[in-house]
């Protein structure tokens, strides 16, 4: 009722930090039914996937037996739906999706006036920079549902909104709704469900760790150990990228500099929906004395289109990539657990690859509710990749017989500026 008597009285953003089956997505569900009858616009209900929005909202059975969509926006409203879209045309004019955080590129052009970020903890928090402008323009609101998950930007975001006027900020544990009794917590302790799940899930700790996250620890150990603020460029240090190249999804790259034992993460960038003439400027652009570039195994795969493989199409730009060994993925995350307590990263230029390393987990098996035995690929796994790659690889320096003594100098002022110059 808090949420909603500041919604209904005029507020624009608001964060939900609610305990699971708090029925988070109910409430919103029934706000932006009215909300969309009040003023004519597009409204989206985007969960961190399509798929989990079709599973969670679209397809979704609420407590009394009824579809979630039946009950918010029952037939007598509707104009047309579009089932492949998750999309309903209400009679009044106004238009409510399903998407995901995970391709909110392609909703580029849509001009949204209500926005619900449901499971917000776990998506990607780049969809909220791309939205946000959009709904400061247009006057709409935005409301973030989520249960805990860890100190990441959900975490970042309750904390900022919890001390904004212009914010409502709200966290309801099982103590504080009643929903479950305390009998029922203690029996799924008793039934073996882990403790950081049970403070995560019911009591909406932030202290908890992520469970099933690969680096929680590593990161979190990072933040305390203050390795984690500002980590200047050193001229007169090479730096080496760490790449994940993907094919119709998003690359990363890591720009680091090794000084002494420290492994110092200067830089990232990462963008979806270019080619590698995109990545190749952004090197140049940064201007820094670059030593190597490692690359995954199928960097050498050749593409039936050009003949050629990406490899070669990256030297022709002037990117030489050294290519990382084909390992299981379980070794290449044993590696990263090995390096992270050496790392530094920058809080500003990696800020979003930091919270890719506290996101990167295990795929839960919704079926079954069990962790399985790989990663989830989701945003998060593109900058957790990239660093697997790297550290893999191991420190150049010790590797004496393959790799001449490094000699940093300055480049001629003729050089030009190519991203493949190694200076030694």
């Amino acid at each position: 009722m808090r949420l909603w008597s500041y919604l209904e009285g005029g507020g624009k953003r608001a964060v939900a930090v609610w305990h699971r089956r708090a029925g988070k997505d109910s409430i919103a569900l029934n706000w932006t039914a009215p909300a969309a009858h009040e003023r004519i616009g597009t409204y989206w209900h985007m969960l961190p996937t399509q798929a989990q929005g079709r599973k969670t909202v679209w397809d979704g059975i609420d407590r009394a037996g009824r579809r979630m969509i039946d009950q918010a926006f029952p037939e007598p409203l509707r104009a047309n739906v579009r089932k492949d879209e998750m999309k309903i045309e209400l009679k009044c004019g106004s238009i409510w999706q399903v998407v995901g955080s995970d391709n909110y590129n392609t909703l580029i052009g849509a001009n949204p006036v209500g926005v619900i970020f449901s499971e917000y903890s776990v998506a990607d928090p780049s969809a909220w920079d791309y939205i946000r402008p959009i709904l400061a323009e247009n006057g709409g609101w935005a409301i973030f549902i989520y249960t805990a998950r860890g100190r990441n930007h959900g975490a970042t975001l309750y904390e900022m909104a919890q001390g904004n006027p212009a914010w409502f900020a709200e966290i309801l544990t099982v103590d504080d709704t009643g929903i479950l009794a305390p009998e029922v917590i203690e029996e799924e302790r008793n039934s073996g469900m882990a403790e950081d799940m049970i403070q995560q899930e019911y009591y909406c700790s932030f202290q908890a760790a992520l469970v099933g996250a690969y680096y929680g620890k590593q990161m979190l150990a990072a933040e305390k150990e203050g390795r984690i603020g500002s980590v200047p460029y050193e001229p007169h240090v090479p730096v080496e990228t760490w790449w994940d190249i993907g094919i119709g999804d998003a690359m990363a790259i890591w720009f680091v500099q090794r000084v002494g034992r420290e492994i110092r993460v200067i830089d990232y960038y990462e963008m979806s929906g270019e080619g590698l003439p995109h990545f190749a400027k952004v090197l140049q652009d940064r201007n820094y004395v670059y030593s190597r570039h490692i690359g995954p195994h199928d960097i050498e795969v050749r593409e039936l289109g050009t003949g050629k493989s990406r490899k070669e199409t990256a030297a022709a730009l002037g990117i030489k990539f050294t290519v990382a060994p084909k390992l299981p993925v379980e070794d290449g995350i044993d590696a990263m657990r090995a390096m992270l307590p050496r790392c530094w990263f920058d809080k500003v230029k990696t800020a979003r690859l930091i919270e890719c390393l506290r996101q990167y987990r295990k795929a839960w098996d919704e079926r079954l509710k069990v962790f399985q035995a790989h990663p989830c690929h989701d945003w998060a796994s593109h900058g957790a990749d990239a660093g697997r790659y790297g550290a893999v690889m191991g420190d150049p320096r010790t590797k004496r017989d393959d790799i001449p003594p490094f000699v940093p100098k300055t480049p001629p002022a003729s050089a030009p500026r190519r991203a493949d110059w190694l200076y030694r």
